[in-house]
Formats: structure tokens, sequence, C-alpha cells
């Protein structure tokens, strides 16, 4: 049986001073989660906005949690180190869908597509 896929996206913007300091933060604690069918990406939602579609992102970073079937977070977070990683884990253990806008499912999908 193929192990199922843990998809982690943080969307930001380049502009954003805060997200310039949390690239880092995210990578790191991302880095710090089992790897076998984990994919990471950090989303400009500027200079990939054909991905986040009409996905409207008012908060800096916002976090995206989406496994094969479901999304599990998606909202936004507290630009803190042990914030994301309480987040990641509670959630990584948990395989219960959260209820999102439409909008995140579509992004999910698209995720997931790609490589």
């Amino acid at each position: 049986m193929t192990p199922m896929s843990l998809h982690v996206a943080c969307l930001c913007a380049a502009w954003c001073r805060t997200c310039e300091s949390y690239r880092e933060v995210f990578e790191a604690a991302c880095a710090e989660l089992p790897q076998d069918g984990l994919h990471v990406r950090w989303i400009d939602i500027e200079d990939e906005a054909e991905l986040i579609g009409d996905l409207d992102i008012e908060t800096f970073p916002t976090l995206l949690i989406a496994d094969d079937t479901q999304v599990r977070f998606a909202g936004p977070l507290t630009p803190q180190p042990e914030t994301l990683r309480r987040v990641l884990r509670a959630h990584l253990a948990d395989a219960t869908a959260a209820r999102v806008d439409a909008d995140y499912l579509t992004l999910a999908a698209r995720l997931r597509a790609r490589p």
C-alpha cells in the first residue's frame, strides 16, 4: 500500500516583510517532519497567481495542509516557529478534514496534480 502524501504549502508575497523572515522558519519546521510522501511548497501568491486562482489571501503567512483526498488545515498563522510546529504536528497526526472555502479545495487539487 502506498503511503498517503501530505502537501504543506505556505502562501506569502514577496513584498511582505513578515514572509521574508518566515521562509526560513517554514522550511526548518517542515524539515523536522517525516519526509516520506511530504511535498513542501513556498508559494508567492503573485508569482504563482495561476496556481492560487480565485483564492483571496488577506493575511500572511497562510498555511495549507492537505493529504491525497482532503484539506486538513487552511488559514493564517501567527509567524512564530512553535505555532507552526504545533499546527504541523497536530495535522500530521489527525487526518480529519477541515471545513474550508472551496477555493482552498481547488488549490489543494492543483498542488496534488503537480510533481
